[in-house]
């Protein structure tokens, strides 16, 4: 008697505590189906093909084709800029977005971001040891880019240059997955720090969750590890 009693409670309690579902049954629809997936071009997180096929790689590409293959799902790419992407994942046309989102992306009232999965931080790196003050000192960057602005901050000598690999001996400002690619170390001078997410429909709890557990599940330091190899990729093509 008390056991049904109990297996009563926990089914009432399960039934009104909100348990995560789909509006739309996305989950449902992309499990042995097909995901479509909105990308736009960011190296190398996503790189999209110049051929007729478009055939998209990258880091995130990568993970996409892990997430179909958990689901039994067949990846469907759409390429566009990230408002024409979000604009189609408002409209449910597509059920995830990727390419390098940013945690403060300005698309949530468009879409669900998932919870950030990756942080990159761009740092200062060099061969041998880097001042602990900054001033005067000069540092290679790639040119208009944020991570030149925030190297001026620090008061330092600004050397533009259009591949840190080219910096001729100097410091250089890079994202930590590529220091050891470039046979430097990472000095503390942590100059900016970048939440990564994927988006998601609003509404689609059920969908998001399965997305999350998946992000969640990637071993430690695997996003590094994609990221350095699509950009070798990328350096050796």
């Amino acid at each position: 008697m008390w056991r049904r009693v109990v297996l009563l409670v926990v089914v009432l309690a399960a039934a009104g505590c909100g348990l995560p579902r789909d509006v739309d049954g996305t989950l449902d629809r992309v499990r042995g189906g097909v995901l479509r997936v909105g990308v736009t071009e960011n190296r190398p997180w996503t790189v999209v093909g110049d051929g007729p096929a478009e055939e998209v790689s990258g880091a995130e590409a990568e993970l996409v084709g892990r997430l179909a293959d958990r689901l039994g799902a067949r990846v469907q790419w759409r390429h566009g800029s990230e408002a024409a992407l979000m604009a189609a994942v408002e409209e449910r046309r597509l059920d995830l977005v990727v390419g390098g989102l940013e945690a403060n992306s300005p698309w949530t009232g468009q879409a669900s971001l998932t919870r950030p999965y990756a942080t990159t931080r761009v740092v200062v790196a060099a061969a041998g040891d880097v001042p602990a003050d900054l001033a005067g000192v000069r540092v290679a960057v790639r040119e208009g880019t944020d991570e030149a602005a925030a190297l001026a901050d620090e008061d330092a000598v600004v050397v533009p240059v259009r591949d840190v690999a080219d910096a001729d001996g100097l410091p250089v400002v890079v994202e930590h997955w590529r220091v050891a690619g470039l046979g430097l170390r990472a000095s503390d001078h942590v100059l900016l720090e970048r939440s990564h997410v994927w988006a998601v429909p609003l509404g689609e709890n059920g969908w998001q969750v399965e997305v999350e557990r998946f992000l969640a599940d990637l071993p430690d330091g695997e996003v590094d590890r994609l990221l350095a190899e699509a950009a070798g990729e990328e350096d050796a093509a």
